[in-house]
């Protein structure tokens, strides 16, 4: 087990709430160890978009820097491939309708 290092900090109170919520519903053992997971998954995601960052400036420099007009086309490429899980908000809104017998 890692070895832990108590600290003093100051936070917001609304994730002071946050994090008393976890541990009252069971989501967290204790206060420390919501803390603890939280600064967990922000090293983790701070070490992701540093290799990303470094990926991504290394692909510039052979490539050349990557233009708006270019992630514009991706993004337009990746939408039209994609398969719609959920119907719109409309159909949704139908559906329910209909399932209550209301339409």
């Amino acid at each position: 087990m890692p070895v832990k290092q108590r600290l003093s900090v100051t936070v917001d109170r609304g994730l002071l709430a946050a994090g008393h919520a976890a541990v009252s519903q069971g989501r967290a053992e204790n206060l420390s160890a919501w803390v603890n997971e939280a600064l967990r998954r922000q090293t983790e995601s701070d070490r992701r978009l540093a290799a990303l960052d470094r990926a991504i400036g290394e692909y510039e420099a052979e490539h050349g820097v990557i233009t708006e007009d270019e992630m514009e086309e991706a993004t337009r490429r990746l939408r039209a491939s994609a398969i719609v899980i959920r119907p719109s908000p409309k159909r949704r809104t139908a559906a329910g309708a209909r399932r209550r017998g209301v339409a």
